[in-house]
């Protein structure tokens, strides 16, 4: 009996880790900036496929549901990911979804060059210089290298970054352990000031 608790406490902690570890990812690197126009950028997942896949499904959503209710109408939102297979852009295949399947009706650009985050962001920093706010979506670990890579080639456009709703308690609840060792990896490279964070 004891040991079942002890295995059930255990994985409440390591779940609660994943929840904490991804919630504060998603707060690091954002203001509170102002302004009436924003920019949602979703960055895409290699997509070998014809339809956009599942991680690319769920970023779109994250990406929709990140308009600001009261900006929608000068909201843009930009799908970002070249080609990993000689087919349609992870950009084309995220939009197509956003159009057909969920039915977005906004304002739609696309930037189908890019084959790593740091292109992602290079590529879409033409399509940023009039906005007042910017958002980045994608899994919380994956947004904060890209809010770090603006902050390194665009100083300027990096404090116009504001929160993306592409965290929510309980979402991906079980993979989020995971999400958060891999995230770590994946951010180890970063300088310490590159993850100072702006909790909000």
């Amino acid at each position: 009996m004891r040991q079942r608790t002890g295995v059930a406490a255990a994985g409440v902690v390591v779940l609660a880790w994943g929840e904490w570890l991804n919630r504060r990812w998603s707060r690091t690197l954002v203001g509170d900036n102002g302004g009436d126009t924003e920019a949602v950028v979703v960055l895409g997942y290699r997509n070998p496929r014809a339809r956009a896949n599942f991680i690319n499904r769920w970023r779109v959503r994250a990406g929709i549901r990140s308009i600001t209710a009261d900006r929608a109408h000068s909201t843009r939102v930009i799908f970002s990911g070249g080609t990993t297979s000689g087919g349609a852009s992870e950009a084309r295949l995220m939009a197509d979804y956003a159009r057909s399947v969920l039915e977005f009706g906004g304002t739609v650009l696309l930037e189908e060059e890019s084959a790593t985050t740091w292109e992602n962001i290079t590529n879409v920093i033409p399509l940023l210089e009039d906005v007042d706010r910017i958002k980045i979506v994608s899994q919380p670990a994956h947004a904060l290298k890209a809010r770090a890579y603006l902050q390194r080639q665009r100083p300027d456009l990096a404090k116009r970054l504001v929160r993306a709703d592409d965290y929510r308690p309980g979402e991906w609840l079980i993979v989020k352990p995971l999400l958060g060792l891999y995230g770590l990896w994946k951010l180890r490279g970063l300088k310490a000031d590159g993850r100072r964070a702006t909790l909000s």
